[in-house]
């Protein structure tokens, strides 16, 4: 893939690139397109200019979506040894692999990740999709001992059909904490892939063509009331996985009530990154900056709240400002490029309006507050990255979302007060800690309320170790050997034994 000319100029050659690929409904082993024939076009945020064409389902497509993979969960693919479905999800990967540039080519354009890291993030998703493969063999049944006249068992069952709703951020990897996971535990599953990031997950399905049976996966694309609703209030769909925002969480919630569909959710974050006095200051600003803006802080696990101590304040923040100087917004599909657009338009103006909000609270923007200069990028979703100084624990900013390039700095006198302005949000879904005291990192380790906490380093998610938050950062937990408990039910059998007839 050689793009060349201006960033218009190179993206328009890149929907060319693929200009010949159907973007239809995934469904029963077939690429068709909706029941209705209507469509949608995903908008390339580099240059504001739709992508290609894509089928915008409804009610009936789910309909038959949820069909097909009951009918292949009865077919055998439930009842399948868990060792002849791990080869078939293995081979699958292995033709992901094959294809990873191209589908990496379609997440840059549809979500604006620079493609480096786009085939990055990818591959970690088919590292979680091999993990799950593995485990789901090496399970292992519990026995109760009950005495010598009965015998007392657990198995684990997979309840049929799942349903996956997948974010626009990391629509591959996301696909591999979630699909995999429900189909290495025995389900078959319909997707429901990001509307602003459809192309990626459909092309990942369709790949699965000739490997995994026809209605193991299936993916319908469209709006969350036309798609998603119908999948969570679906009396056949027997477990919900979600990613996204916590008002559409709480949505699903309801709706899951009605049926007494188990649902896991993973929502947003306020997360912090606490520097304590005897940290190591240039690796603490490299991670402080790679955490914020990673994916231009489109992670629910993004570093927003830095967390300093008083006296090292000056000093952090001479360095912290350095390593920003690595990430400026430029053409995704341009090697070297760290940080490409926001996903869509209107992301971009909420993130801008939360800055307006911070201004305003009083806070002082130290970098950025603003899109990047250039004509090349006036059409595209671009945005500087942006640090505050002053941040008061109480603002608008200090607690709420953003979602976006931003970074808060916040300073603390001691360990407690930088344990109570960590905790005092209404997430807790991952922290960093930067200390060279073991005992330090521990207390803290144990203290901050988050799922996850890292520390000395930042992003610490890997295949193994489990995913998911406290508070309303959501419940549930993927990644590790739990996300395939999530994705199955328990059974206790106890047998009476008779005494032996001779």
């Amino acid at each position: 893939m050689n793009f060349t000319g201006t960033i218009r100029d190179r993206h328009e050659q890149a929907h060319e690139e693929i200009a010949t690929l159907d973007f239809g409904a995934y469904i029963d082993g077939k690429t068709r397109p909706a029941s209705d024939g209507e469509t949608f076009e995903p908008t390339d945020p580099s240059i504001d200019e739709p992508i290609t064409t894509v089928a915008q389902c409804g009610t009936a497509d789910v309909e038959d979506a949820v069909a097909a993979a009951d009918t292949a969960y009865e077919d055998g693919w439930g009842a399948m040894d868990a060792g002849d479905r791990a080869e078939l999800i293995r081979t699958w990967v292995d033709e992901l692999r094959d294809n990873v540039d191209e589908l990496a080519l379609l997440q840059t354009l549809e979500v604006g990740k620079p493609l480096a890291y786009a085939k990055a993030d990818i591959e970690n998703g088919l590292d979680f999709f091999e993990y799950y493969a593995n485990v789901s063999v090496a399970q292992e049944g519990e026995y109760v001992p009950t005495g010598a006249d009965s015998h007392a068992y657990v198995r684990q069952e997979p309840y049929g059909v799942t349903g996956q709703i997948l974010p626009w951020n990391y629509p591959i990897l996301l696909m591999g904490w979630k699909v995999g996971a429900a189909l290495a535990a025995g389900n078959t599953t319909v997707v429901k892939p990001p509307s602003p990031a459809p192309l990626s997950v459909i092309r990942a399905a369709q790949l699965a063509d000739d490997v995994l049976p026809e209605g193991v996966l299936n993916v319908v694309p469209g709006s969350g009331g036309d798609v998603g609703e119908p999948i969570i209030d679906h009396p056949d769909v027997g477990k919900v996985s979600f990613t996204g925002s916590v008002p559409v969480g709480q949505s699903i919630m309801r709706t899951a009530a009605d049926s007494v569909t188990p649902v896991t959710l993973e929502l947003g974050g306020k997360n912090p990154f606490i520097v304590f006095p005897d940290a190591d200051i240039d690796e603490a600003a490299a991670n402080a900056a790679t955490g914020g803006m990673y994916n231009a802080g489109q992670s629910c696990d993004s570093a927003t709240r830095i967390l300093v101590h008083e006296d090292l304040k000056d000093e952090f923040v001479d360095a912290y400002l350095e390593e920003l100087s690595g990430w400026e917004p430029g053409d995704p599909l341009e090697e070297g490029t760290t940080m490409g657009p926001l996903a869509y338009e209107g992301h971009r103006q909420s993130v801008d309006d939360y800055v307006d909000v911070g201004c305003e609270e009083g806070a002082s923007v130290l970098r950025g507050g603003e899109a990047p200069d250039g004509d090349e990028y006036a059409d595209g979703a671009f945005y500087q990255p942006t640090v505050f100084d002053d941040v008061e624990p109480g603002m608008r900013i200090g607690q709420e979302e953003v979602f976006g390039p931003v970074q808060f700095l916040m300073t603390f006198s001691d360990y407690e007060e930088a344990i109570e302005i960590a905790n005092d949000v209404d997430y807790g879904l991952t922290a960093g800690i930067a200390t060279e005291n073991p005992s330090v990192a521990h207390r803290a380790a144990a203290d901050v309320e988050a799922g996850s906490v890292w520390v000395n380093q930042y992003f610490g998610t890997v295949p193994g170790t489990p995913f998911g938050g406290f508070k309303q950062s959501g419940f549930g937990r993927e990644c590790a050997q739990q996300a395939l408990e999530e994705h199955t039910r328990s059974k206790s059998v106890n047998v009476a034994l008779d005494d032996p007839p001779y």
